[in-house]
This record gives C-alpha cells, structure tokens and sequence, in this order.
C-alpha cells in the first residue's frame, strides 16, 4: 500500500506553515515533508506531527543562502566546513523531529566551472554526510533536479545520481526519485523506476508541466503509481506539487487511490 506525505512548503497555502500539519490531517495524510524546518524550534514542529497523529516523512539539509539563490552546497569547493555543520545541524533537527530521511542539495555549478572539482567535492562531502547520518540512523538522498526549474543545477539526471550513490558504496546513500524532474529532463518514468528502484530511497509527485496536481499533465500517474506499487516500494510518496486552486478541493485523485485500495486516508 503507498504512503503518501503532503509537502507543507508547497501544499496548504492558505494557511500559516504551522497550521498546515492540522490540514493535512484533516484531509487525511499521514505523513508529510517540507523544503526546511530550520526557520522553527524542532520541538516545535514535533508537536505539531504528535498533536496530529502526523510522520515526518524528508526535510532538505541546510541549503546556503536560500534567498541569496543557493540551492545547495554538497558540491561547492571551498564550502567544505560549512557543509559540514549544514549536516551537524539537520541532524540535530532529525534526532528531535523524527524523520529517517534527509535530502542533500548539490548546489549550482556555472558553464565555466570545473565540474570534475566540483564532483570531487561532492563525493567528499557526500561521504561526511552519509557516514555520520548512518550513526544517526537516517537514510541520506540526492535528487537529480531540472535545469528548468533551477538553472545550473549540479545533478540532473536518474544514471548520474545512482552511479555516485554506487561509487560511494553507503548503505544508506540513496537516491529521490521525483517523477516530475525525471520527466522533464529524460522521460521514459516508468523504465527507470524499475532499472532503479533498489537504489531509489525518497520519491516525489507532481504533474508535468505545471507542477500542480498529477492527475493534470502528461504523466499517467494511475499507470506509475500502481507500478511503484507493483515494484514494492514501501517509502514515502511526497506530493511536492503546487495546488491549481485550493489545496483541499484538489485532492480528487488521492481519493480515487484510497477508494481503489492503493492508499489509506485517515482524516484526523
């Protein structure tokens, strides 16, 4: 059965961010994932998952300057020590909150830059994070992302992420697998869930090209999500979409899964 989480960065809007774990639980999540919690207490927010019957499903390590346009440092040089407290510092959130997953943003990478310096960095800090993640039982992801929705970012597609996650050889190194991404820049989803679905740890959903819900767009998501099922995936399913109008009212087609067997909501 799939397990669903709504992303609170995305989804519920029209509330204020605390105040999105109750309307998740209303609607009937039981889980759910946002981009950064480092805004908040961790005790905080883990009051909010305990008072709604709630899991932490991923939350992202600290990104740099997220206003400033960083999206992520894993693979700067000369960002080494920073990365490493940006990992002392999500882990600390994790032990707290409860989540078993943690996203590792790669960061941005310019035509005239030397990607293997910057790949070399990344493998390093990749390991750091990986290593001392692992004492903390958490399962570290990296996530190929489009150069649409983020220009110039370092890790673009599935074969890429899976071949660093194998170099580095860490159990717990794994790979987010988000449908939207994968579609934009390569196609062909449903191939590449079964070629790597054993490395796959975190996947994502959102339609193609809007990124709003996925039963509008491109994908066949009644034909990939009954495949994830059918390929046993026991993880999380973040609904990292942007709602077309009210985030409530457009959850339709996870009614629909829930009425087929595939999901269970529970509205709390």
């Amino acid at each position: 059965m799939l397990r669903f989480a709504a992303n609170l960065s995305m989804m519920y809007n029209e509330h204020a961010f605390l105040d999105r774990f109750a309307a998740a639980a209303k609607d009937g999540f039981s889980g759910v994932e946002f981009l950064f919690p480092y805004d908040f207490q961790a005790e905080e927010i883990r009051s909010r998952l305990d008072a709604h019957g709630l899991t932490q499903a991923l939350f992202n390590a600290p990104p740099g300057d997220w206003a400033a346009g960083e999206r992520g440092i894993a693979s700067l040089p000369g960002r080494e020590d920073e990365f490493k407290r940006s990992i002392d510092t999500a882990l600390k959130y994790t032990n707290v909150i409860g989540n078993k997953t943690l996203h590792v943003m790669a960061g941005l990478i310019r035509p005239e830059q030397d990607r293997a310096k910057h790949r070399a960095v990344y493998m390093d800090n990749l390991s750091y994070a990986a290593h001392h993640a692992d004492l903390a039982g958490v399962t570290v992801v990296i996530e190929p992302i489009n150069t649409r929705n983020i220009p110039g970012f370092f890790l673009n597609r599935q074969d890429d992420a899976q071949a660093i996650c194998a170099e580095i050889g860490a159990e717990n190194l794994k790979v987010q697998f988000d449908c939207y991404h994968c579609q934009i820049v390569e196609g062909d989803v449903a191939v590449k869930l079964k070629r790597d679905m054993a490395g796959v740890g975190h996947i994502q959903i959102a339609g193609v090209p809007e990124r709003h819900e996925p039963d509008i767009g491109e994908l066949n998501y009644p034909y990939l999500l009954k495949l994830i099922d059918a390929l046993g995936y026991k993880g999380w399913i973040g609904c990292e979409y942007v709602p077309a109008a009210a985030t409530s009212d457009g959850l339709g087609w996870l009614k629909a899964l829930a009425e087929q067997g595939l999901t269970e909501l529970k509205p709390r």
